[in-house]
């Protein structure tokens, strides 16, 4: 029996904790320490990698559908939480270098589309305040 039209939006993954703030994140091509010592990864470390990984991932499709290839991209990303519970976010900045592309026509309209079309940037947008900044190397 075939499966239901939504299941390739399903997504899933398996979380395993020991009774400390340590565990896998495992997801169904790679495992992630999670916790809050050296080689771990943090909860908003998480976030803001889905973030940036979900941005470039859009750029990237803006990029191809605009025929401009380009070297690289360096993300960094900032944020600060609130003080007051539940302790969301109160502004998230990404900043991007976006390093040869063959042009320079198109890239920073690209790189807007793609805060426009990011799922997680907007999911984002709901309780914090973005802000990018590109440079084109």
């Amino acid at each position: 029996m075939k499966g239901n039209e939504n299941d390739m939006d399903k997504k899933e993954i398996k979380l395993m904790f020991t009774n400390a703030f340590e565990g896998d994140m495992i997801a169904p091509k790679a495992t992630i320490k999670i916790g809050g010592e050296e080689g771990m990864v943090a909860p908003y470390d998480m976030l803001f990698g889905a973030l940036g990984s979900c941005l470039y991932s859009t750029f990237l499709d803006v990029m191809k559908k605009k025929r401009i290839g380009f070297e690289r991209l360096e993300m960094v990303i900032t944020g600060e939480k609130r003080t007051e519970i539940p302790t969301t976010l109160k502004w998230v900045k990404v900043e991007a270098k976006i390093v040869s592309p063959e042009k320079e026509n198109g890239v920073e309209q690209s790189f807007k589309l793609a805060t426009e079309y990011c799922s997680i940037y907007y999911t984002i947008s709901q309780v914090a305040e973005m802000s990018y900044e590109i440079e084109i190397i």
